[in-house]
């Protein structure tokens, strides 16, 4: 998909697991530790699920003991947008794709170095692809 080109929410809905969708579009959580790549460690770019944009690769991708996918940085800064989520009586640091806004997860100041942050994100918002089919 050429970046900026979003599917429109019916399209989504045709295309995506209910699961996902209400992960990306509803801003939902999968459960810990139910994820397809809560603990997958197969070289890759983790790619966004709506939009297919490269926004993680497993060379920074650890295991936080979380039960959810967990990188320490974005390959890009600029493909994962953060913001404020008060939602459920918290206040934490919401991920979202950059190109089309679906809801990645949250952001924890919390990780490993370098950069000292855990990007937590849903399986659900996510598709690993191979290294050599970038």
């Amino acid at each position: 998909m050429a970046e900026g080109n979003v599917p429109t929410k019916d399209e989504l809905k045709k295309r995506l697991t209910p699961l996902q969708f209400e992960v990306t579009q509803r801003a939902g959580t999968e459960r810990a530790f139910s994820g397809a790549y809560h603990d997958t460690k197969d070289p890759g770019v983790y790619h966004c699920i709506v939009c297919d944009e490269a926004l993680f690769s497993s060379d920074s991708k650890y295991d936080s003991g979380s039960g959810w996918p967990s990188f320490y940085e974005a390959m890009d800064p600029a493909k994962v947008t953060v913001k404020e989520d008060r939602s459920h009586g918290m206040v934490r640091t919401e991920a979202l794709c950059a190109n089309c806004g679906a809801h990645l997860g949250h952001v924890f100041p919390d990780g490993p170095q370098p950069t000292g942050d855990r990007f937590c994100m849903n399986s659900a918002s996510l598709d690993l692809k191979p290294n050599d089919d970038d």
